[in-house]
């Protein structure tokens, strides 16, 4: 029974007409309804939806769907031979628009719609909001199902505060699970299945050394080419790979090798599809009336409404649903932008300022610091990281003191500043340098993820290789030089499926990575590059424990913007753990170079890019750093940097 009322109490003191094909019945209370009237109740997929029951011994399954402006709701399916007449639902007495009703000898594995007549007449088919789970596009129906999965992660769940937390490492890998790997690279329409991931995925993201994946989302979705951002399943994964009960096996395969799960989630906005939200009962149900608030003119998508009380509990009772039904460790929160401003890629006449004069949507405002504070409250030991592009204040600062309440925030403006520095010709860098070291001007703001994601390698932008000026060589090297920058930089990382080896080509959803590309040395060493930067993030804690802190991060040397040597000092709780990263941004060999820094009398290399198994030369490393006492706590350092290189030194 997964709804908080127990059915016995209901047939206590209700009766039952169990003559009728559909049974008098509701899982919901008096609070229930109130909650969700005040957009309080944050776990509706314990009463909407399908549920299988006993009641009155006869097994079935409960339907309560939210039709507000319907006339008539019934529940079509294979079942009844979709039969419309044949298992009409009772609408509530409570003014509440829930119709709601059970079906006894309804099955499991069943495809079933709603038949609404909405507003002004319409007839319309629209799929289960809280369907668990749906057909394979592109077929459009809920499915019945349970869970009867049982979870074996009980060691993850109980430590994972300690993988989670603000001060552990977060190293993620950014995946589209239908085009990482397919068994035939040139069949789209088949995919490998949450089974065959367990086998490929799970063991090659322990070997790389990813702390956690990020899945593009996996929420049920009409279309491929979406990429799973307009959806029309908010509590189903999709059946692209296989049924829920294996998505849950594959994230328990996850946490059994110690690595978290984030899922992407879209709150923002939802596709104009016929079995969708959209229009769910005839008119503007989930979305706003008004289109200068409800369309999104840049994807042709419609905007969540949330002013209405009851589409905030739906909402945030997606996201509590992945969180504790799955096990999912954070939820990547998309658009975040789009949600906060009212002008958002509209143009002037195109918005209506807000009741202050302002652009700030006041009720998503509401709906996100309420969401966070949920989360947080539920589930302490998960993270939410938003994808917001603006200089928004407080984004992942605690709404208590006045921030919007998410644990982390993408920081864009770093990747742009950091692609645009290493696009220029290496010899011409030091007239960049204030673009290069401007993120730690503003790093203690927020607590930032470095995000080279799926956006910077599609529409045109070329792959990241190809981003890198020069030769072969200097390609390769330019971007083991950006990935070392990276991993040494404060925040934590993410990473996009494919860039890891240096794919040559724009990510195609279509097919699947280039992995032949690891036949050839140059991308083999890409990929040992990154494997032993984040296994050296993991290992380290001065690259970690203070990454949100301004005490974890010191400038050692900015004075040579002409030679390109950029030097820093990455630290710890401890001064023992200090790492000194230095980088060489040219292609020029610079041996017996000097530098000033504090505090220890011994150094030695942990890191370099330019080793043989990376593609590098291999010919300059540091054996042996010469160390002398200068001033005070002051040492002179000689080393020998690599050309277009990182070393790191502790």
């Amino acid at each position: 029974m997964e709804g908080s009322q127990d059915p016995a109490r209901y047939e206590a003191k209700h009766f039952v007409d169990s003559t009728l094909a559909v049974w008098n019945y509701s899982l919901f209370s008096d609070e229930d309804i109130r909650n969700f009237q005040q957009g309080t109740h944050y776990r509706l997929y314990e009463h909407f939806g399908a549920h299988e029951l006993e009641v009155l011994g006869r097994k079935g399954f409960y339907f309560a769907v939210w039709a507000p402006n319907a006339t008539y709701v019934s529940v079509i399916s294979e079942f009844n031979s979709w039969e419309v007449e044949a298992h009409p639902l009772s609408v509530r007495q409570d003014r509440s628009g829930i119709w709601e009703g059970f079906i006894p000898d309804f099955p499991k594995g069943v495809r079933y719609k709603y038949r609404i007549h909405g507003f002004q007449g319409v007839i319309l088919d629209k799929g289960d909001p809280f369907a668990y789970y749906a057909e394979l596009k592109p077929y459009t129906a809920s499915i019945t199902a349970a869970f009867p999965y049982a979870w074996k992660d009980s060691v993850w769940m109980k430590d994972r505060h300690a993988h989670n937390s603000l001060d552990a490492p977060w190293n993620v890998y950014e995946v589209h699970l239908a085009s990482w790997m397919r068994p035939d690279r040139n069949n789209e329409e088949w995919y490998n299945t949450y089974d065959q991931l367990q086998e490929l995925l799970v063991p090659y993201v322990k070997d790389m050394g990813f702390t956690h994946v990020e899945f593009m989302p996996i929420m049920e979705h009409p279309f491929d080419g979406s990429w799973g951002y307009q959806g029309t399943g908010y509590f189903a994964p999709t059946s692209r790979f296989g049924t829920p009960d294996r998505f849950m096996a594959l994230v328990d395969a996850l946490h059994a090798e110690g690595i978290g799960v984030v899922l992407d989630w879209v709150p923002s906005h939802f596709p104009y599809d016929a079995h969708g939200l959209f229009l769910f009962d005839g008119t503007h149900t989930y979305e706003y009336a008004d289109m200068r608030k409800g369309y999104h003119p840049d994807w042709s998508s419609y905007v969540f409404n949330y002013r209405r009380s009851e589409v905030k509990s739906f909402l945030i009772s997606s996201a509590h649903f992945w969180l504790r039904r799955y096990h999912i460790d954070g939820l990547r929160v998309d658009a975040v932008s789009s949600m906060l401003k009212l002008n958002y890629s509209r143009k002037a006449g195109e918005w209506e300022p807000n009741e202050f004069g302002g652009d700030g949507n006041l009720e998503a405002i509401t709906f996100i610091k309420d969401l966070n504070e949920t989360i947080f409250r539920d589930f302490p030991d998960v993270q939410t990281i938003a994808e917001e592009a603006t200089d928004w204040p407080k984004v992942s600062r605690p709404t208590y003191a006045g921030g919007l309440g998410f644990g982390m925030k993408w920081m864009m403006g770093w990747m742009h500043d950091t692609l645009n520095y290493f696009k220029t010709d290496p010899y011409l860098r030091g007239a960049k340098q204030d673009l290069f070291t401007f993120s730690l001007m503003y790093i203690n703001d927020e607590n930032f993820m470095l995000p080279l994601s799926h956006d910077e390698v599609v529409h045109g932008k070329s792959p990241m290789l190809y981003k890198m000026p020069g030769d072969d060589w200097q390609k390769a090297a330019n971007l083991r030089l950006l990935y070392s920058y990276m991993y040494s930089h404060p925040g934590a990382k993410l990473l996009f499926m494919g860039d890891e080896f240096g794919a040559t080509s724009e990510w195609n959803y279509h097919s699947e990575l280039p992995w032949e590309l690891l036949t050839y040395a140059s991308h083999r060493g890409i990929k040992d590059c990154v494997k032993a930067l984040s296994h050296c993030y993991r290992k380290e804690p001065a690259l970690y424990e203070r990454q949100f802190q301004p005490e974890g991060f010191e400038w050692v040397d900015l004075g040579h913007r002409e030679e390109g040597v950029i030097a820093y000092r990455r630290k710890g709780l401890r001064p023992e753990d200090d790492i000194l990263v230095v980088l060489n941004m040219t292609p020029v060999v610079r041996r017996d170079w000097v530098l000033n820094t504090h505090g220890k009398d011994q150094w030695k290399e942990i890191f370099n890019s330019d080793l043989r198994p990376y593609w590098g030369t291999g010919d300059t490393y540091n054996p042996d750093i010469r160390v002398r006492a200068s001033s005070g706590t002051l040492y002179e350092l000689t080393v020998h940097l690599p050309p277009l290189g990182a070393i790191f030194l502790k």
